[in-house]
């Protein structure tokens, strides 16, 4: 399972990427204002910094605002996915985009069918979101198994990309259940290593060695 983290803040993203946490970026609109810095700018520095994937999302939300946004993102460099709101001007442009040889990820799923739409317009990544159904009393991974149910049936090539993480249990989950990928905020990310046994476990190494150290 890959690891993406959902960040536009270089330094997050650098202090990942030299631990190995990072094999791809997720942005937003809401991520880069926090930056307070030109959109392309920032998607450029962010590609620069890693080699995997980074999701840059368009701002239009007709299908030819989107295409002519997602060859502007894509010219950036390389590993530029374009990230396309889930509606039905947005998959008609992940069509096009992807015809074009441009790769696409749709974000603000929250069915399985509307996963199953996402597939079948040729998207590379589809971004289902778990916690914001947490938030309204529906089980968030269901949707991930259900989607990943829906791929596997239909040998569809889409991968799917679990966002809106809240806790280290969202990845658990998606690791057992074989998603493709997980993004997660840095946050999250850098808990992942740690436990209270753990720390409690070297603080006694620690103890037990300073009496050898002291003789």
């Amino acid at each position: 399972m890959q690891f993406y983290i959902d960040s536009a803040n270089i330094d997050e993203i650098k202090a990942a990427n030299q631990r190995g946490w990072v094999d791809g970026v997720t942005t937003n609109p809401t991520l880069i204002a926090k930056s307070g810095r030109p959109h392309h700018e920032v998607i450029k520095d962010i590609c620069n910094e890693v080699e995997g994937y980074v999701s840059a999302e368009v701002l239009s939300m007709d299908t030819e605002g989107m295409v002519k946004e997602g060859h502007e993102l894509a010219k950036i460099k390389d590993n530029v996915v374009v990230k396309i709101p889930m509606c039905e001007d947005g998959l008609v442009a992940v069509r096009r985009l992807a015809a074009d040889g441009i790769k696409t990820n749709v974000t603000l799923v929250f069915s399985p069918i509307q996963a199953l739409m996402v597939g079948k317009a040729g998207a590379t990544l589809c971004s289902p979101f778990v916690g914001r159904l947490d938030d309204i009393s529906h089980d968030g991974m269901d949707l991930i198994s259900q989607t990943m149910q829906i791929y596997q049936n239909y040998d569809m090539d889409t991968q799917v990309l679990v966002a809106s993480i809240r806790h280290p249990i969202h990845i658990l989950e998606s690791a057992l259940i074989g998603a493709d990928v997980v993004t997660v905020p840095y946050k999250v990310l850098s808990g992942l290593t740690t436990h209270p046994l753990t720390d409690k476990g070297i603080a006694q190494f620690m103890k037990d060695g300073e009496k050898f150290a002291n003789k």
